[in-house]
């Protein structure tokens, strides 16, 4: 017998955001961030380099390389779409811009993912909210596609989700197709044969982008709920469900073949240490960076409880919970805690969408008020600084930029002027439309949250991107490397990592080789030790220290340039 639900929804709260309005507001957060800058260090420029690689034919494309350098990520199919993308991509356009345009599109397609999700879980019998007695509740289709406006919210609203999910990494590409996979899974039930080949495609997708062991956990796991919810009207249309979930289960046994095959599967465990360090940082990271998703989705559990612990399984509930729990322990147990984090937004999105219906009009209220005030704040600072950038007022923000960024000389854009102008005017109608007189929508708690999210984003991707630009490539390393060097057809690298080899190659248009005794570049850009010394590779009596080069924003990211004593 089904236990009560928390979920108590009129027709007039159940309006959804309108389409045109939703698709814009989506736009502005996911266009700026691919448009208009240089490849971010590290993992942003290194993945630039290993398609470039793959591009002109110096690496294979079962076995990415980086002058003999492998990714820290065992992933095939980003390094694939990225090199594809710059080689049919137009010529007038830029490479680097190219190969940004398939993760752009699978942003997009972890949104929609997130989104349809999110519906069709609400869609489910036990999600639905509670029947008055003289009617007037929320329609089922309304209801859905409420909730899914707030999951897709509570989405765009994580932190975290802002410069990860705007990298072209292996990370954005596990993103896209976990919330493919999250979508299928959450449809089976609606519509069988469409989620089967969605399933299939974010299995394999999930594996060739180097999670194939999070790929079986979210696919045994979705299915292990789908044939224990109990039976309903919805499963009218699945009428095979054990077919259904023997087709799956095969593909999901093809894709794990076809990651053992291409040698993707790899030990990536690591045991926490049990110390304060590692667990106050591990807190501090899942605070920000699923802000202000968890908390929400904290309050969906308790107010689901009923549901959630009963012996009945509700889909609704089950499926975003196991998404969650599967990449929290991936999150503990790896070097890469954000980037495996990533994966876990579109499910804890929908969490956060399930207590909007439950929330009362004093917590929507702590939420708002708390929510303007920060964004406005960061928001303020952002302009604050730009005019200081700029005119040199007020000072002390001024002098802050000079101090991080020596060197950098701040330009005056018209276009991202008007961008920006018009993103705030936005915000401002919009926080006056949400403290004004309506009619309450349940999702109405997200809109600022996700509104201010888009507009620091926004803003940050336009007035500060040559500040950004600056500080966050190696472009102006790569400049000032360049200076030190003669005109040269050939040059070797000793110790290099693959974000400096990437940069120096694609940005600096240098032909690097690996640091070999039988080869006679005359130059050579080595990583110094830890006090700026010369690595013991470098024979002192074959190579001249002509100059160390240092990134102008971080001290630590250094090269010396040594030119060859004498040529054979």
């Amino acid at each position: 017998m089904n236990q009560p639900n928390p979920a108590i929804v009129s027709q007039s709260a159940a309006r959804r955001l309108p389409h045109g309005a939703l698709l814009l507001f989506c736009l502005a957060y996911l266009l700026p961030g691919f448009l208009g800058r240089d490849a971010w260090k590290s993992a942003d420029v290194s993945a630039l380099g290993f398609m470039s690689e793959l591009l002109q034919g110096t690496s294979a494309w079962l076995n990415p390389t980086l002058m003999g350098l492998t990714p820290e990520n065992s992933a095939l199919l980003p390094y694939w779409l990225g090199a594809w993308a710059m080689q049919w991509g137009p010529a007038w356009l830029p490479a680097d811009l190219l190969a940004r345009l398939p993760f752009a599109l699978l942003l997009a397609l972890a949104m929609a993912g997130s989104w349809y999700g999110t519906y069709y879980l609400a869609r489910s019998p036990r999600a639905q909210p509670v029947a008055f007695a003289f009617g007037g509740e929320a329609s089922p289709k309304d209801y859905a596609r409420a909730m899914a406006d707030g999951g897709l919210l509570a989405l765009i609203a994580c932190l975290g989700l802002g410069q990860l999910g705007h990298e072209t990494t292996p990370a954005l590409a596990q993103l896209g197709f976990s919330s493919l996979l999250f979508y299928a899974l959450a449809s089976l039930a609606f519509h069988p044969r469409t989620s089967m080949v969605s399933a299939c495609i974010g299995v394999v997708g999930l594996g060739l982008s180097g999670a194939p062991t999070l790929s079986m956990l979210f696919l045994s796991g979705g299915l292990l709920i789908h044939l224990l919810d109990c039976p309903s009207e919805a499963d009218e249309r699945d009428t095979h469900r054990g077919l259904t979930v023997a087709v799956l289960i095969v593909c999901g046994m093809a894709s794990s073949y076809l990651c053992q095959r291409l040698d993707l599967w790899h030990w990536k465990v690591e045991i926490p240490q049990a110390s304060w360090v590692e667990f106050n940082g591990a807190m501090q990271l899942l605070t920000w960076f699923t802000w202000p998703a968890w908390p929400l989705a904290l309050w969906t559990v308790w107010r689901w409880r009923r549901q959630l612990f009963n012996r009945n399984i509700s889909r609704h509930l089950a499926l975003p919970v196991w998404f969650v729990l599967v990449t929290l322990g991936s999150t503990l147990t790896t070097s890469a805690p954000d980037r495996t984090l990533l994966l876990g937004l579109p499910a804890l999105a929908a969490l956060a969408a399930f207590a909007l219906p439950t929330l009362k009009r004093q917590v929507a209220a702590l939420i708002d008020w708390f929510t303007l005030i920060f964004f406005c704040g960061c928001s303020f600072t952002i302009w604050v600084v730009w005019i200081a950038m700029l005119t040199g007022y007020p000072s002390q923000p001024a002098a802050n930029v000079q101090r991080l960024a020596p060197g950098f000389e701040p330009h005056f854009s018209a276009w991202a002027f008007a961008i920006a102008l018009v993103a705030s005017v936005v915000w401002a109608w919009l926080v006056k439309w949400r403290v004004g007189r309506h009619r309450a929508a349940i999702w109405r708690s997200l809109v600022l949250p996700a509104g201010g999210a888009a507009l620091c984003w926004l803003l940050l991707m336009t007035l500060w991107m040559p500040l950004l630009n600056y500080t966050q490539s190696y472009n102006a390393l790569v400049e000032h490397t360049l200076e030190q060097l003669q005109p040269s057809a050939c040059v070797q690298t000793q110790g290099l990592g693959p974000g400096k080899i990437a940069a120096l190659s694609f940005y600096g248009k240098l032909q690097l080789k690996a640091m070999d005794a039988q080869a006679n570049c005359p130059w050579l850009i080595a990583e110094p030790r830890a006090d700026l010394s010369a690595p013991a590779a470098v024979d002192s009596n074959q190579w001249t220290l002509m100059a160390q080069v240092h990134h102008p924003a971080d001290g630590n990211d250094t090269v010396l340039i040594f030119r060859r004593r004498l040529l054979p």
